[in-house]
């Protein structure tokens, strides 16, 4: 058996310091990796997230990969606390880097919107660690380019759409101390709406769905198939 006959399971895991393509085997075994540490970018705008450096690098980790197993499956993992307001083209802002303290400077307004804790069980955070903190922001500030964008994307369902371009949301990504959800009742909180974010969110998947095909130009770029 060839290493190029090797059935894998790729994972795209996205940390806060460092960004790895791992292929695993059907008993977790590492067939083959590479990593690349992830830097903030320092603007303009505000510190953000690598998306265009962090896209050519998955690109050419999984063109590598498919040289050496066949890969059948790919999952994508991430940090939190982040999210893609995005249109057709793309994002239409950076992706806010969390540990940024930007958007203290309108904690006061932000904690007049917030809902108490037992109802979005999100605590008050630091920086931009409440993700709606930094949509807040962005609303204040760059009030056209957020109403520009169509769909708002939690960070692992971002990749998810890159890939795929299959929209999404996933509750753990949006109840996870966003100020964004309501989980016992299943739904966007009213600071969700109040931003305008509520009708921005696609329709809600399990994690462990399907999301589709690669896209065609990812299939070809990476000699993936699009039906893996």
């Amino acid at each position: 058996m060839t290493l190029a006959s090797l059935r894998a399971t790729a994972v795209f895991d996205v940390g806060k310091t460092s960004v790895k393509l791992v292929c695993f085997d059907a008993n977790n075994g590492v067939l083959w990796e590479t990593a690349v540490a992830n830097a903030v970018q320092p603007g303009p705008l505000y510190p953000h997230a690598a998306s265009g450096a962090l896209y050519d690098f998955l690109i050419g980790a999984l063109r590598q990969a498919a040289r050496v197993c066949e890969i059948e499956t790919l999952i994508v993992t991430t940090h939190g606390a982040a999210g893609a307001l995005v249109d057709d083209h793309g994002l239409v802002l950076p992706i806010m880097d969390y540990e940024w303290a930007g958007p203290a400077d309108l904690h006061e307004a932000y904690e007049a919107l917030r809902a108490p804790f037992a109802e979005t069980f999100s605590p008050s955070l630091p920086g931009g660690l409440n993700l709606g903190r930094q949509l807040f922001w962005q609303s204040q500030l760059f009030a056209a380019a957020v109403a520009k964008a169509h769909t708002f994307l939690t960070y692992p369902q971002y990749w998810g759409w890159r890939l795929t371009g299959v929209a999404a949301s996933e509750v753990t990504s949006l109840g996870c101390h966003t100020d964004l959800w309501e989980p016992l009742a299943a739904r966007p909180s009213a600071l969700a709406s109040s931003v305008g974010l509520a009708a921005k969110l696609p329709p809600l998947r399990r994690a462990w769905d399907t999301l589709g095909p690669l896209r065609p130009d990812i299939a070809e770029a990476t000699g993936l198939s699009r039906q893996m």
